[in-house]
Parts: structure tokens; C-alpha cells; sequence
């Protein structure tokens, strides 16, 4: 018994000691390593001149690798081709560059790494390294520079490209779509300004570019556009401001297709407003057709009847400034049955419309057969609102605080375009007590008008909005409790909604402010906003 017990305490003491030695013995590892690559000699230097050289080498302290490259790089003028880049992958202690353009003369060009250039270990980088040489006898040592804005949302896009293009003998305004600026820069991922630098004197004209690509060149479908409204002088002490927008594309219609029986889809792009579709038949006879555009997709539907004993016909799209003839196979579908939907259940909100939507478009309303009942049995006075092109039936009525609305559609109350009619429908939709919403008054100074006020939520999408020609109170009441951010767009052709800009017709969007704080749209309060608008005066520059 004593043996078995001196071994085990002699056992104990032997871990014992063997945890002490391995604790004392255990390496912390050091500081962490917070210190950037250093750059030990570069071949040809830094800021050379005369360059004639084929490879550039960049040699480190330490093993290095590049780090998003392909979005951190910009060369300034842009090569075409491109170098080559070495490594692209793993690491290395230089950075290889094979130059396969051929350079042109008495040129200074910018080799930009961003903050791609991070050490292997602890992707520490080596802040916005430049490699600039001239090809001629001295290094361009002029700036441009200036901040990017977003015309429509708060913050502007990451990665926005500056380019400056030379005005001589060969420019045109439509050299952004075909040709690659003089001079470039990037905001990269954290910065709203921008600086061209080592420029040569000169006359420019300023563009930026969310160029989804990376091709520098504007493709109207995908990229945004900003641009300075004059040709600007270099050298320059102005810091320039560029609003980013998307245009609207220019107007086009696609092939049709047939979506069901006698209704045909007609895709597009572009702005379909004014848009008429033909079809070029002079032996139909009584003919009639309808168009509809689809909720979610740029779709318009051409609805015909009677059925027509085709394989095939032309048809004329036009609007104002288009027209184009295209040919529609027909195939043996079915065709939609009338299908009304209701847009509001349950609550209904005290500044909206209870709406109905149809599956197939409505031809005849009678307003007789639709009744709206409150909890009390009493029949409601509405009026009615009819969007032919969306199939929205609205209808407007005053609601109490707290109360019950049944709507009823008798049979035939909707006949659709082909004679089908509805059978009774009934919905309900109930009002909250008023103490659950929120209040909010905007008063504005320094306002110029026509404007639209809204309150929008965190993505930016419209919640509430108000349209004046003239000063007034804009009283939001009876909104749903939650977070919002206040805008006034200056609508100032009063069309009473936002405009885009275009880069050919040198129009700039309808400009927008922003109020600087969230405001917080609490249920039971009562709120009032001031709004200062900053002043515009238009400056000599034209910025």
C-alpha cells in the first residue's frame, strides 16, 4: 500500500515538472509583425528619364505578393497591351514588369500598385506605391484633383476611375466610348477624392467612370458616368467635383416572343414611355389591342383579339426619336385566365390606396357592383383611379382611426379584354390606432423650386415623398415607426420625379441633398425637421 502510494506521488511531481519546463520553455512567438515591405533599389530607378527599358525590377526587404492586383493597378497612360505582372500568385522578393507597348515619346507614365504590394506573412502593405518614369528628359510634375459624389445614393461606388483625355486635333465628345483617356487614375476601396498626377500642361476634359470592365472605355448598359460640363486648363488650382450617375439607355426593343394566347411580350431598354407597337395587316378588321408592362422585368405585353390566322407578321415599335420592324412567329397558347389580386391585406396604411390588379387587362368597370363597408355596416363613398399600362385599379376612400373595411366585387363588376368577368370577391383591411405611427414635419430654407421631399430608407428607396412648386410645410403623417433618411431632389424641369444625366446631350442629373443625420420616425411622436439647402451658386469654373 505504501509502495503504490509513493508511486503515485512521485508520479505527480514528475508531471508536475514536466508542465513547469514546457510552460518555461514555450516561445511566445514575439511582437507581431505590423511593418510594411521596405523597397530595397529598384532597376531602372524610380523616376527616371529617358526610359528605353523593357523590364522593370522592384526589389524588397522581405518576401512580398500582390494582393488584388487586377482592381489596385492603374497605369497612367494606360498601355495597350498591358505588361506583364510578376508574381501573380505567391510570393517573391521583386516585382517584375515586362513592358509590350510600345511607348510614346516624351511621355511620363505612372505605374500605380494602390495597396496591392502586402508582405507574404501578414498581408501588411506597402501604402499606395507608385513607379513613375519619363520618356523624355524630365518627369511631369502636374495634378488634377477633385472628389466623386453619387447623383442618386448617399455614398459613391468604390473603385471609381478618373480619366483625363487630351484635347487636340483628333477629340470628339465621343472618344469615351472608343478610345482610352491620356491620363488615369482610381479612388481605390476607401477614398471619395482623386488625383491625377504627373500630367503635362495642357487643355482636358475630365470624365470619371464606374467602369465595370476595366476597359476604360463608357459602355452605356453597365458603367456609370460623371463628367466636367467645360474643357478644363491644366495647370489648375480647382478641386473638382464629378457626380456619378447611370444613364438611362438609349431605346431599343427586342425580338418578341409570344408570352400566351393572343398576347405577345415585347422586351426593351430604355425609357418606354411614348412607345406604340403596330402591326402591319391592312386586311384586319375589327381589330383591338391593349399594352401592359410587366411589375418586375422591362416587358411590354401587346393583348389582341380576335385571334389571328397567322404563322407570322411584322410590326412597327416607335416612339418619338425610334422605329424599328420586327417579325413575330405566332404559336398555339393558351391564353390567361382573369385572375384580380388584392395589393393590401390585413392593415391598410392611411396614406395609401387599396389597389386590385389583374391578370389579364381590364375593359369594362362598373363602379355599381363594388361596395366598401365599414364595421358599422355602413356603405363608404371611394373614388376610383384607373393606370391602364400597370392593369391597377385604385380606389380612394377616408378611413377611421382603429376600424374594419370590407371591399366586395360583385359578379361582373371587372369584365377583362377577352369577356371574361370576375365572380364575388371579397377582402378586408383594417385601419391602426393613430398613436402606433409617427409624425414628421420638413420645413425647408435655401429651397429653389419645384422640389420633391422624401424619406427614404437605409438602401435608399422611397417610402413617402411630396411634390411643391412653392414654399410649404410638407407634413408626413401617419407613417410606419422606423429609421429614415430625408432628401430633396430638385426637380427642375417639374416632372415630379428624378432625372438622370446623359453625357452626349451634356446634361447633368437633377441634383439631390441630403439631410446629414438619420431621423428616427418613432410611433406616438410628433417631429419637425429644418432643413438648410446649401446654396448654388454657379462658380466661373462651371463645378
Amino acid at each position: 500500500m505504501r509502495q503504490r502510494t509513493y508511486r503515485f506521488f512521485v508520479l505527480i511531481l514528475v508531471v508536475f515538472f514536466a508542465l513547469s519546463c514546457a510552460n518555461r520553455g514555450t516561445p511566445s512567438g514575439g511582437p507581431q509583425d505590423i511593418e510594411p515591405p521596405k523597397i530595397v533599389r529598384s532597376l531602372p530607378e524610380n523616376f527616371s528619364t529617358n526610359f528605353n527599358a523593357k523590364e522593370i525590377r522592384i526589389y524588397f526587404d522581405e518576401y512580398i505578393k500582390l494582393k488584388d492586383i487586377r482592381k489596385q493597378l492603374i497605369i497612367s497612360p494606360p498601355m495597350d497591351p498591358e505588361p506583364d505582372i510578376l508574381p501573380m500568385s505567391g510570393a517573391s522578393k521583386y516585382i517584375k514588369i515586362t513592358i509590350k507597348d510600345t511607348l510614346e515619346a516624351n511621355t511620363t507614365y505612372a505605374i500605380n500598385f494602390g495597396q496591392s504590394v502586402v508582405d507574404n506573412n501578414e498581408d501588411n502593405p506597402y501604402p499606395y506605391y507608385r513607379y513613375v518614369f519619363s520618356t523624355g528628359d524630365y518627369i511631369d510634375s502636374l495634378s488634377v484633383k477633385g472628389s466623386i459624389l453619387d447623383a442618386k445614393n448617399r455614398k459613391p461606388d468604390q473603385f471609381v476611375t478618373v480619366m483625363l483625355y487630351e484635347v487636340d486635333s483628333t477629340f470628339n465628345d465621343s472618344i469615351v466610348y472608343n478610345k482610352k483617356p491620356k491620363y488615369v487614375t482610381n479612388t481605390l476601396d476607401s477614398l471619395t477624392t482623386f488625383s491625377i498626377d504627373n500630367i503635362k500642361e495642357g487643355k482636358y476634359m475630365l470624365v470619371a467612370l464606374k467602369d465595370q470592365n476595366r476597359n476604360f472605355t463608357f459602355q452605356q448598359k453597365t458603367d456609370k458616368i460623371a463628367f466636367h460640363d467645360k474643357i478644363i486648363t491644366v495647370p489648375t488650382d480647382t478641386n473638382y467635383t464629378l457626380k456619378l450617375f447611370k444613364e438611362v439607355p438609349d431605346f431599343k426593343v427586342f425580338r418578341p416572343s409570344q408570352a400566351a394566347g393572343q398576347k405577345i411580350a415585347f422586351g426593351f431598354q430604355g425609357d418606354h414611355k411614348d412607345m406604340v407597337i403596330s402591326i402591319l395587316n391592312d386586311t384586319l378588321q375589327d381589330f383591338e389591342t391593349r399594352l401592359t408592362k410587366d411589375k418586375k422585368t422591362d416587358t411590354l405585353y401587346y393583348w389582341y383579339k380576335p385571334k389571328l390566322g397567322l404563322d407570322s407578321a411584322r410590326f412597327v415599335v416607335r416612339n418619338k426619336l425610334y422605329a424599328d420592324t420586327l417579325t413575330h412567329k405566332f404559336r398555339e397558347m393558351a391564353k390567361d385566365t382573369l385572375i384580380i389580386k388584392a395589393l393590401q391585406s390585413g392593415n391598410i396604411n392611411y396614406g395609401e390606396d387599396f389597389e386590385l390588379e389583374g391578370s389579364v387587362p381590364f375593359s369594362i368597370t362598373d363602379k355599381s357592383k363594388i361596395k366598401i363597408i365599414d364595421k358599422d355596416s355602413v356603405t363608404i363613398a371611394f373614388e376610383t383611379k384607373f393606370d391602364s399600362l400597370k392593369n391597377n385599379y385604385a380606389l380612394r376612400f377616408e378611413r377611421k382611426e382603429s376600424y374594419t373595411y370590407n371591399i366586395q366585387l360583385l359578379p361582373e363588376a371587372f369584365t377583362d379584354f377577352f369577356g371574361n368577368v370576375n365572380d364575388t370577391l371579397n377582402f378586408r383591411v383594417s385601419t391602426k390606432p393613430y398613436d402606433q405611427f409617427g409624425n414628421i414635419r420638413v420645413t425647408l430654407a435655401n429651397a429653389t423650386y419645384p422640389v420633391i421631399v422624401q424619406l427614404t430608407d437605409d438602401k435608399g428607396v422611397v417610402k413617402y415623398e411630396q411634390f411643391s412648386t412653392e414654399p410649404k410645410l410638407f407634413d408626413f403623417r401617419h407613417i410606419v415607426p422606423g429609421s429614415y433618411y430625408l432628401q430633396v431632389v430638385f426637380d427642375a424641369n417639374g416632372n415630379q420625379k428624378w432625372d438622370s444625366g446623359n453625357y452626349l446631350k451634356k446634361r447633368q442629373p437633377e441634383r439631390i441633398s441630403y439631410y446629414p443625420t438619420v431621423i428616427d420616425g418613432r410611433s406616438g411622436w410628433d417631429q419637425v425637421v429644418e432643413f438648410i439647402l446649401e446654396k448654388t451658386d454657379p462658380d466661373p469654373e462651371g463645378n
